[in-house]
Order: C-alpha cells, then sequence, then structure tokens
C-alpha cells in the first residue's frame, strides 16, 4: 500500500495521509484510523454507489461497534445544490449527528463535494474522510480539500476549503467504472502530465494500450504519481492563491461547457475540450511550439475524450459563463496557459478575439 501525506502549514492536527492500494475498504486495517476520529459514523453516498459498496463499508465500520448510518443522495450533478446540502443536514439533526461524528464521503467528485461542504458548515465542522469510487475523484477531487456545490450561474459558486481526515484510494472499485466515467478520470491524469510532469506525458503516450486496459501496476503508478504532483501543489498553497491555481488548466472554460450544456458534457469530456483550447491559446500567443500542441491534442484524442465544443453552442454564451467564473480576479478571466509541457504559468492577458476564435476553431 502506498501512502502519501499531506502536510499543510496549519498546526499539525491538519495534515493527512492518502492511502492508495488494492481491496484497502475490504480491510481491518484502515479502520484504527478512522475510529480515532469519532463517536459514529454517517456514510454519505449516492444511488449508483450505495448498492455497490454501502453494505459492505457500513459493514467494515461496524466492526468498531459504534452506530453506522447512511444517508443516500440522488446520483448526478444535480445533487450538487442547496437544496440536497438541506436535505442531508436535515437528515443528520434527525440522526442526532453531533461534532464528535465522522462523516464518510463514499462516492465520486459529486459525493465527495457535497459531503466535504456538509462536514465544513455543519455544528459549525465536524470530521470527515473520503473513500473516492471513481478515477476522477481518486486522482482530483477527494484530495485538495476543495468542497462546494454549483448555482445556475455556474459550477462551484459555493463552497469552502476543508480538508479531510484521510483519503482511502482503493483501486478495486476502478473495475465497477464504465467507459465514459474511467475517460473522465484519465483527463485530470492528462492534465498533471502537461503541468506538472513531462516525464508522466510521455508514460501515458507509451503505455495507453495498457491503461486503457486498466492494468493494475499502470493505473497504481498513475494514481499515486498524480495525487503526488496534487499534494505537493497543495502543501505549498492550500487556498488557491498563487501556485495551485494551475491545477485549473482547462477549467476555466471546461467548467463553462459544463454549464452551457446543463452538464450534458461530463467534467472529464469539458476539461478535455478545455485544454485543448488552452493549447491552442498558448500556441496562439507563440508560447507553446505547433508539435508540443498537436501532442497535447493527439493524446487527448489517443484516451477517446472529445477535443471539439458540441454543435448548438454559442460563442456569445460560452463567454458568459466564462465571466461568472469564480477564479475570474477583477472582472478579468484568469487563463492557465503552457510555454511548454510541464511547465504552465497564469495569465489575465489574452489579447481580445483570441478566446472567442478559439471557441469558433473548437466549434469546427
Amino acid at each position: 500500500m502506498e501512502c502519501i501525506r499531506v502536510t499543510l502549514e496549519k498546526p499539525r492536527k491538519y495534515s493527512y495521509e492518502i492511502l492508495i492500494g488494492e481491496d484497502i475498504v475490504d480491510r481491518k486495517g484502515w479502520i484504527t484510523t478512522v475510529k480515532n476520529h469519532a463517536d459514529r459514523y454517517v456514510i454519505i453516498t449516492d444511488s449508483n454507489v450505495n448498492p455497490l459498496y454501502g453494505k459492505m463499508v457500513r459493514a467494515r465500520l461496524g466492526e468498531t461497534a459504534l452506530p453506522v448510518d447512511i444517508v443516500e443522495i440522488p446520483a448526478g450533478e444535480s445533487s450538487k445544490s442547496l437544496n440536497t446540502v438541506l436535505d442531508v443536514a436535515r437528515q443528520l439533526v434527525r440522526l442526532k449527528v453531533s461534532r464528535k461524528s465522522l462523516l464518510i464521503a463514499l462516492g465520486g467528485g459529486v459525493v465527495g463535494d457535497v459531503a466535504g461542504f456538509i462536514a465544513s458548515i455543519y455544528m459549525r465542522s465536524i470530521p470527515y474522510v473520503q473513500i473516492p469510487t471513481t478515477l476522477l475523484a481518486q486522482v482530483d477531487s477527494s484530495v485538495g480539500g476543495k468542497t462546494g456545490v454549483d448555482l445556475p450561474e455556474g459550477k462551484n459558486l459555493l463552497g469552502t476549503f476543508y480538508q479531510p481526515k484521510a483519503v482511502y484510494i482503493d483501486l478495486s472499485f476502478l473495475k465497477t467504472l464504465s467507459d465514459r466515467d474511467f475517460a473522465n478520470g484519465l483527463a485530470e491524469i492528462i492534465k498533471y502530465g502537461i503541468i506538472g510532469d513531462n516525464n508522466l506525458f510521455e508514460f501515458l503516450e507509451s503505455e495507453s494500450d495498457g491503461i486503457k486496459k486498466r492494468n493494475p501496476s499502470l493505473m497504481k503508478s498513475l494514481v499515486g504519481r498524480s495525487c503526488k504532483i496534487k499534494a505537493d501543489i497543495v502543501e505549498m498553497d492550500e487556498k488557491e492563491l498563487g501556485l495551485r491555481r494551475i491545477l485549473n488548466f482547462g477549467h476555466t472554460l471546461g467548467h463553462a461547457l459544463e454549464a452551457a450544456t446543463d452538464y450534458g458534457l461530463s467534467h472529464g469530456e469539458a476539461v478535455s475540450i478545455g485544454m485543448v483550447g488552452a493549447a491552442k491559446i498558448s500556441h496562439r500567443l507563440d508560447h507553446l511550439d505547433g508539435a508540443s500542441c498537436q501532442r497535447i491534442v493527439d493524446l487527448i484524442k489517443d484516451y477517446h475524450l472529445p477535443t471539439k465544443i458540441p454543435a448548438g453552442l454559442k460563442t456569445a454564451q460560452i463567454m458568459g459563463f466564462m465571466a461568472t467564473d469564480k477564479k475570474a480576479v477583477g472582472g478579468q478571466v484568469h487563463f492557465v496557459l503552457v510555454k511548454k509541457i510541464g511547465a504552465p504559468f497564469v495569465t489575465p492577458d489574452i489579447p481580445s478575439g483570441v478566446v472567442e476564435g478559439t471557441i469558433e476553431e473548437l466549434q469546427g
């Protein structure tokens, strides 16, 4: 089992471990850590994950002889709402959940974001742990303490930075993912290669056949390397005041596309298109050479992820959603661009018409 420690500048108690391995949740060992954090447990999961893993996780937690309850929310992005937060919070009150209780986020990114947000505000904060069940959540949303819900005006506009007590990444969960959900996670791994590790990018190029077949040793390497990159960045910039913004490569356009399609595009699909857009903007502005730009596009295509904006979306509509992006500063939209693979930078200085022109090119 691999262990990655996230060491924060806050008091030591806010640091935590990411544990990565096969069948972690079906072992007794992880319970020892969880047991130190609570007098009872509430598993927050969704209608897809609960039938698959809810009973097993509940049984393992039950070995501590402490009360264990399950709260289920509907699967899908629509559950990232204040209505869901209020509904779950009221259920916690009825269950007599206290500040000494522990929430268990069992699911993908939606479950993790919602459960973490509730943990950060319920009774002015209670502890929680992450058990991510999708590749996307394992390499991205479960690590770093970002929580949040959506508004009609945009994605993740309400949220907090609130770190979990631990993250348990069980690679056996990947066996039950659909091809689409698996590809969603690969999009974020590709992002890590582009912004942080040229060797990882080359690994994704050379080992694509085995990765697409979900080879266990390759997946363990990919998940571990991705989590290490994110953990290192979070340690240096927990609240996204500087360096951590590079993790948003592809997300400025990607989040706008999610909102514009009413989340018909999944997160990984939208970010894939967003990464192509960011690479093309980088090339248009002479930061990134044409060969490297094409490598990025080709790698995204190789993993069967989209590189074009769906038909029917208007440039003005997409630009409108970008204008309300929470990462905008002083009314200016900030883009993460690259000078070469592995060398990102953040800038608001995009000449007029470049973003619009790139969007129109991607609509072709």
